[in-house]
């Protein structure tokens, strides 16, 4: 089986429209390179699909999916953050790992950009819980997805 992103095929997706924080293994790092934007890497030995939601001018938006290979990274937002919250959603290609958390928004099983939260399933997609990141306004975040549980942790 596929997960979201690569083949598409997800017939076991409603399985995991619960998924919460619970199943988050996420460690958080500010980056500290010159250069702003937002970056997720990926410190698992699997291929991952990453979807990312945020504020725009017309209001709430997700897009993805990004695939980012066994420990690399990638950019998912170029230069300098305009929001101070994002929110993020990733899997694994076997199925097996996924970062989620409690915050709804929607996703498509190919490439997406959708305007908007709300009726989802109305609308033609799927709905899953992406992770909120405040980053404190900075100009710059990345987010290291981890294999093994681990408390989230800042640095400015």
């Amino acid at each position: 089986m596929t997960a979201v992103g690569f083949e598409r095929a997800r017939p076991w997706l409603v399985a995991v429209l619960s998924v919460t924080g619970g199943a988050a293994l996420m460690t958080l790092v500010g980056a500290g390179e010159a250069r702003a934007d937002f970056r997720v890497c990926n410190g698992t030995q699997s291929l991952v699909g990453v979807a990312i939601g945020y504020r725009a001018d017309a209001g709430w938006t997700s897009e993805g999916w990004w695939r980012i290979p066994a420990t690399s990274c990638k950019t998912i937002i170029e230069g300098q953050l305009s929001s101070r919250y994002y929110y993020l959603y990733a899997e694994d290609a076997n199925g097996e790992a996924r970062w989620a958390g409690d915050i709804n928004m929607c996703v498509a099983e190919n490439e997406f950009k959708i305007a908007g939260v709300s009726e989802c399933f109305q609308r033609g997609y799927q709905r899953m819980g992406f992770r909120e990141y405040d980053t404190g306004e900075q100009a710059s975040w990345m987010v290291q997805l981890t294999e093994t549980p681990g408390v989230a942790t800042e640095q400015q």
